[in-house]
Formats: structure tokens, C-alpha cells, sequence
């Protein structure tokens, strides 16, 4: 287990030599996107249109955060992730179409996500969940934000970060995932009793 301190954007090379158990620090551009976000990006995709900001090498944060705009600046008060499993069904070809290298989230993804990462050379980071304060200290500022039609938790929130952190990588580039070696082991433990 290593750590490493990335800045955005991130090449293929520096997501591929990550592994399972190292821990990172990301400074540069993150890019929340939630489900609806996601849905949209891909419609926009499929008919051959770009979404408002490049998210090649970029990291995308599974997060809703809570912001409030004061003197015509946007503050983030809350910015802890959410639960990735819902993206499953669309994180594969999110991967594909945009060539994220980090995606950062809590609870983990499966295998479709999984082989995504694998074949594209890409990482998945366990934000530890419940520590929003930890995340919202990390924050520079808030550089845009595009898609607020779909509320503020689902927006596309572009926000300047220094060293967020403590990230596990927890799904990495060789197509091990400590999620499904967990839920392995449980299976098998379960089945001995």
C-alpha cells in the first residue's frame, strides 16, 4: 500500500499504476455527477454533442453537494459522497465516452464498472463516508456549475480542491476490487456455517 498526491488532470499512466489499498490526495478539478448527471452527459453523448466541461483525465465525484450562493460566489457547506452503486448501470459507458481516470464515491461498484476501469485505464476511491467537514476543508472554491435545472444535489458542480482526501482506492486498473473480494469472502464464510 502506497500513497500518492495526483493533480488533475490525471493520465492514463499515473491511473494505471495505482492499486487496491493505496491511498490518494487529489488537488486540482473535480467534477460532481450524480445519476441525472450522468443520464444527461450520455444523452448528450449518443447525439454526438460534448457535455459543458472535458472530463478526459478528469475525476468525477459521486457527491450532492450543499451550496449556497453569498456575495455571487458559490460556498460549499456540504460536500461528503454518496452511495456509487446507483451509477452502476451507467458508469461503464461514462467511462468509455469521457476517459475519466478517478471516480470518487462511497460504497463501491460491480463488475461492469469494474472491466470499465480495467480496459480504460481508470480508478475507483472510497471517500470516507460521514466525513463531509474532512471533504468541504479540501475546497478552494467553486470554479462553475452547469445543470442546475436538475436541483443542486444533482447539478454538475466544477470545484477547485487541494488535497481531498484520504481517497482508498478500492476498485483499481488490474480489475481487483476489495468490494467483491469482500462480499466473496462473506459468501464463503457464510456457506461453511
Amino acid at each position: 500500500m502506497a500513497e500518492y498526491r495526483l493533480r488533475t488532470p490525471i493520465s492514463e499512466d499515473e491511473a494505471r499504476k495505482l492499486r487496491a489499498g493505496d491511498v490518494i490526495y487529489i488537488s486540482g478539478v473535480v467534477v460532481t455527477a450524480r445519476d441525472q448527471a450522468h443520464r444527461r452527459a450520455l444523452e448528450l453523448a449518443r447525439r454526438g454533442e460534448k457535455p459543458p466541461i472535458d472530463l478526459e483525465g478528469g475525476v468525477v465525484y459521486h457527491c450532492g453537494p450543499i451550496v449556497r450562493q453569498e456575495g455571487g460566489e458559490w460556498k460549499i457547506y456540504g460536500f461528503g459522497p454518496t452511495t456509487s452503486a446507483r451509477m452502476e448501470p451507467l458508469e461503464p459507458e461514462f467511462i468509455e465516452k469521457f476517459r475519466v481516470r478517478v471516480i470518487v464515491g462511497k460504497g463501491g461498484m460491480f463488475e461492469r464498472t469494474t472491466e470499465a476501469l480495467k480496459r480504460f485505464g481508470a480508478v475507483y476511491a472510497q471517500h470516507p463516508g460521514g466525513a463531509s467537514a474532512l471533504a468541504v476543508s479540501s475546497v478552494k472554491r467553486v470554479l462553475g456549475v452547469h445543470w442546475l435545472d436538475l436541483g443542486m444535489p444533482e447539478a454538475v458542480w466544477v470545484v477547485e480542491v487541494e488535497d481531498l482526501g484520504p481517497l482508498t482506492v478500492t476498485i483499481d486498473s488490474t480489475g481487483r476490487n476489495l468490494y467483491l473480494e469482500v462480499l466473496e469472502a462473506a459468501r464463503a464464510r457464510a456457506g461453511k456455517k
